[in-house]
């Protein structure tokens, strides 16, 4: 999971994938769901200047252009009103598991091809694997890192030779040996860097990713940096294997290197080629909404989630001013919700008001409110709180992303001065407020962030930011919340392997942690995405809040 600063998330996702993390959303239409015929050639347009399709160095959810050309042991399954449900994809199963949740065991479907024709085998997704391990092929996903035996010290195939924790006792057969019980194993599975590639094909490692072996519905035909990607039908791919992707377009195109406004002008305007496009990561800036309702028929292509990622205000709870519980407690009640709902683009748009961590979508999502105030905050029953606590005059500076995050900054400033807190905005590029709220001198008393999971489970929402093991060095638990109980609760939802248990675990989680009033939640922020009017099959769900880039088909 990663964070994603709201413009980042707006304006810059790869087209190829929504990275997860802080990222953001927006409303509920489901766009278009009808009338998807064979055939076609899809333009998806992107601000993206270089695309890469290797696995090992790929951070796309599952539902996102690399997973045209790639599978994985398992897959994503969406719907326009459910959480994204995990498949088997090249593997029989989502996985058997044994030895107490500890190993986990894939058998590969019978007969499957790549594109060149040659048998995809077990030591295919082994070697896939073991790349991504690779120092010089970094920047991808990293859970299996830390869960794999002995992966902590593993160099990768070109310096280490083979990870003994990765077994293929037989051609269609992997075992993955763990070294904790570890319950969201399957949606490990279904990560890029699960994809197989055959050794053989392996001999330039740094631009492997340019021609993939395909073992998806498409293939690379070509490739020009900055400029454009071309995929074409993969002829050795079979549908009857494969429950995730329809594979309907003859090709696909990748426009890229576009600058958002021209990408949303484009399929705002509705012409030629421009019919059979859309956007899968730039969203619809604040300025353009009043174009867009102004006009019913282009209205009508703009797909918006019902949910999206938590975008949250971190109180660093190691300040001495913020140390205590009470003054976190009456925080939550003097902010004004509402105005930052206004300041990225209203009820529709922006998003929906929020009170828990885990977010809509997600398993172990309850709908509660701990802290109960009009959307516009109760500053009367903040200042009376911080009297009974003995605190006045209080002074916080709040670091604010200076491009993105200003608007956001200055409806929590005005919500909190009336409560008579003080809050000193303090302007930092992305790169140094990055630095700041995940290093080792946290200078700052608030923040503003955002987190959207890597994949459907509430670990995503929860142990990335509240774990106690991910304060500073790089760690996103930016409001320093630590607390030897919560780390224990932790621990026994991530080994829990029944779903349903875990989700009941994650869901008990959330509300000890809300307790504590680390951070306050501000809105489930909304994502919204145009797309062409021959453009079918594209909606965005709760979760992921990102068009499901391998179900979309073209209408005539």
């Amino acid at each position: 999971m990663k964070r994603i600063t709201r413009a980042v998330a707006v304006a810059a996702v790869l087209a190829l994938a929504a990275a997860a993390c802080n990222a953001n959303n927006k409303t509920a239409s489901s766009g278009s769901t009808a009338a998807a015929e064979q055939g076609g050639t899809w333009h998806i347009l992107t601000t993206s200047k270089e695309i890469s399709l290797d696995p090992a160095k790929s951070q796309n959810l599952g539902i996102s252009s690399i997973h045209l050309v790639l599978r994985g042991l398992t897959s994503w399954k969406t719907s326009p009103d459910k959480a994204a449900e995990l498949v088997p994809d090249l593997a029989t199963d989502t996985g058997q598991v044994s030895d107490g949740g500890k190993t986990w065991t894939y058998k590969l479907k019978p007969g499957l091809k790549y594109s060149d024709g040659s048998p995809i085998v077990a030591a295919d997704i082994k070697y896939g694997v073991e790349r991504s391990f690779a120092p010089e092929l970094s920047g991808g996903l990293g859970y299996h890192k830390s869960l794999l035996v002995a992966g902590d010290k593993y160099q990768g195939p070109y310096k280490g030779g083979e990870l003994a924790s990765i077994e293929t006792p037989d051609d269609s057969t992997v075992v993955f040996k763990l070294n904790k019980p570890y319950g969201d194993w399957p949606w490990i599975v279904s990560m890029p860097a699960f994809s197989p590639v055959p050794k053989k094909a392996d001999t330039d490692p740094a631009h492997y990713g340019e021609k993939p072996v395909a073992s998806g519905p498409y293939q690379v035909k070509s490739y020009t940096p900055g400029s454009k990607l071309e995929l074409e039908r993969n002829p050795n791919w079979d549908k009857s294997t494969d429950q995730a992707r329809t594979g309907l377009p003859d090709a696909i195109e990748l426009d890229m290197g576009l600058q958002p406004d021209v990408v949303n002008q484009r399929l705002i305007a509705d012409a030629g080629d421009d019919k059979f496009a859309a956007t899968t990561g730039t969203s619809v800036p604040a300025a353009l909404i009043p174009t867009i309702t102004g006009n019913p028929a282009v209205k009508a292509r703009v797909a918006t989630s019902p949910s999206g990622a938590l975008e949250y205000l971190a109180m660093n709870t190691k300040r001495p001013a913020l140390s205590n519980p009470a003054v976190r407690k009456a925080i939550e009640y003097a902010v004004d919700k509402q105005a930052v709902q206004v300041a990225e683009g209203g009820p529709e748009y922006g998003g929906e008001i929020a009170s828990t961590l885990i977010t809509p979508g997600i398993d172990g999502y309850n709908k509660y409110d701990l802290y109960q105030a009009p959307p516009a905050g109760d500053p009367d029953k903040a200042k009376q709180m911080l009297a009974a606590a003995g605190v006045s005059g209080l002074n916080l500076v709040l670091a604010a992303d200076n491009t993105t995050g200003l608007g956001v900054a200055q409806a929590i400033q005005q919500g909190l001065k009336r409560a008579g807190i003080t809050v000193t905005i303090k302007p930092l590029d992305s790169e140094p407020l990055t630095d700041l709220i995940t290093g080792n001198k946290p200078d700052f008393d608030l923040t503003v962030s955002s987190w959207l999971p890597d994949f459907p489970s509430a670990i995503g929402n929860i142990q990335p930011l509240f774990a106690s093991s991910e304060i500073g060095n790089g760690g996103y638990n930016i409001s320093r919340y630590s607390n030897p109980a919560v780390d224990s609760a932790i621990a026994a939802a991530t080994a829990e392997t029944d779903r349903t248990k875990a989700a009941g675990l994650w869901g008990a989680v959330d509300k000890q942690i809300m307790q504590d009033a680390p951070i306050v939640p501000l809105i489930y922020a909304r994502n919204a995405f145009l797309h062409g009017s021959k453009v079918q099959n594209f909606y965005l769900s709760s979760y992921p809040p990102y068009p499901n880039q391998l179900i979309v088909g073209l209408s005539k």
